[in-house]
């Protein structure tokens, strides 16, 4: 019985001692294993890593670079994105975005995950992977984005065309509108943008976002506008230069085909522009101050002033109007408007309840305006009149001028008779009287006329002289200075102040 206990203990210490050699063994196997395990990966990127949707698992770094230029940097170079808008695709094309991935980065990033663990966790990576994504960075040229999209701007923009009407003889017809087109260009950019990261899928077609842009003027705003009910016309034709037609020709067509609104305003300066020479205008003679001088433009006064007539034979408000210093040749005193850009302006606003259309013309040396609007205002007839209260007679004021022969005279400033006006407006519809107002009182200054006179004397011829004064009196002689001509050019004022300036 003692013996068969000492066979137990024997065979237990025994088992214990196998039980341990294994145990040893087996961590002694399972370091080898690991350490062989780890180290043949040593040199290759671990399970579950990928860069980008690309697996690079037991991939070298060599061999990784080799995968991602071939799939990324040839394959992004073939993708394209298209842009349809309208009636046209515009291309945009990757190999022009001048793209470029940092697949340097990349691929050591990828590389060096679990990397730095201790040789347990590089082996629990290894066995029981975790999915590791690495980004490749993609960067591109995006001012190429911004001149396809203005490109497509350009091409896609349209600006609506406003209804209009057309006058011939004696018909009246509404040209219709035609709505335009406008690109949602920063909508676009954004799409654009977000469709371009780097990835090799098929080509992007992008419909462009394109707005409608209805015209401001349409045909059922102006299809009241259906009869004529005010004009005036001024003949220019005798009495102007060629470049004073040119100036008036230029300004009226700038004018013709303009539509207003009820409450809508009109200046002279803002629809007809500066007058400059890269527009066409030319220098004619033009008011300054009290005289008749010449400048860029000159003549158009002739237009506002008609236009101005017009519109008071229209029963429409002026808001804004100066009369010139010197009465106006094409029209009765108190009825001119003149205009100087950027100083003098000539405006008037729609008070009719309907829309009114202007026509221009200048055909026959004639220039012309005729007003049109809604035919019920037809039979409200308005009559203008000029009524003189007042005439100055110029005087004429002679100045001795030293340098002019006896007997010579030279106009400095010509006179003009001054005048003091009142402009009657008379309103009727059928034989009612439906206003009598007094709309101007205008005062042009006489303007004096200066003429000047000679009072240089002749000299008289002197006697021979003897042989023994003639060398003296041949010196003294030629020693007397010339007299020399300084005067001053007809027609000409240097007074350019606000109120006395005038095309």
């Amino acid at each position: 019985m003692i013996r068969k206990k000492r066979n137990m203990k024997k065979i237990t210490k025994l088992g214990v001692l196998i039980g341990v050699v294994v145990l040893v063994g087996g961590i002694i196997g399972f370091a080898i294993h690991q350490n062989s395990t780890v180290k043949a990966w040593s040199d290759l990127i671990y399970p579950g890593v990928k860069v980008s949707g690309e697996d690079l698992s037991g991939k070298s770094k060599e061999q990784a670079k080799q995968i991602l230029e071939k799939k990324y940097v040839d394959g992004i170079a073939k993708k394209k994105i298209n842009i349809v808008a309208s009636d046209r695709t515009y291309t945009l094309d990757y190999s022009k975005l001048n793209p470029k991935y940092n697949i340097d980065e990349a691929v050591n990033q990828a590389f060096s995950y679990g990397k730095n663990s201790n040789a347990l966790e590089k082996y629990k990576l290894i066995k029981w992977p975790k999915e590791k994504e690495v980004s490749l960075g993609f960067t591109y040229d995006q001012k190429v984005v911004n001149e396809l999209i203005s490109s497509v701007e350009q091409g896609v923009n349209k600006a609506p065309v406003d209804a209009t009407i057309k006058v011939s003889e004696g018909n009246i017809t509404v040209v219709p509108d035609q709505g335009g087109k406008k690109l949602e260009k920063d909508k676009l950019q954004k799409e654009v943008l977000s469709k371009i990261d780097g990835g090799v899928k098929a080509d992007t077609d992008i419909k462009a976002p394109v707005e409608t842009v209805a015209a401001k003027i349409t045909s059922n705003k102006i299809s009241s506008i259906n009869a004529k009910i005010g004009s005036f016309s001024t003949e220019y034709g005798a009495i102007s230069s060629s470049e004073r037609a040119n100036n008036i020709q230029l300004a009226t067509n700038s004018i013709n085909g303009k539509i207003l609104m009820p409450g809508d305003s009109f200046s002279f300066n803002d629809v007809v522009g500066e007058r400059t020479a890269k527009k066409g205008y030319q220098a004619a003679p033009v008011i300054i101050g009290n005289q008749v001088d010449s400048g860029l433009g000159g003549g158009i006064c002739q237009v506002s002033t008609t236009l101005y007539n017009a519109v008071l034979r229209s029963n429409i408000k002026s808001v804004e109007r100066e009369h010139h210093t010197l009465p106006s040749h094409y029209v009765k005193v108190g009825l001119d408007a003149t205009v100087d850009y950027g100083n003098l302006d000539y405006k008037f606003k729609n008070t009719l309840d309907y829309p009114i259309y202007i026509e221009g013309d200048t055909s026959g040396g004639v220039v012309a305006f005729n007003i049109y609007s809604n035919s019920s205002l037809s039979d409200v007839i308005t009559d203008i009149k000029s009524e003189i209260y007042q005439v100055m007679e110029a005087n004429t004021r002679y100045i001795d001028d030293p340098t002019l022969p006896v007997g010579q005279t030279e106009q400095v400033q010509a006179p003009s008779t001054g005048y003091k006006v009142r402009v009657r407006k008379i309103t009727r519809k059928g034989s009612t009287v439906i206003s009598n107002e007094i709309i101007t009182n205008d005062s042009y200054e006489a303007i004096e006329g200066i003429i000047k006179r000679g009072t240089k004397k002749e000299e008289t011829t002197p006697p021979t002289p003897n042989n023994t004064n003639a060398s003296t009196n041949a010196n003294t002689n030629a020693s007397t200075p010339a007299t020399t001509n300084t005067s001053t050019s007809p027609n000409k004022n240097t007074n350019t102040n606000k109120n006395n300036k005038g095309q």
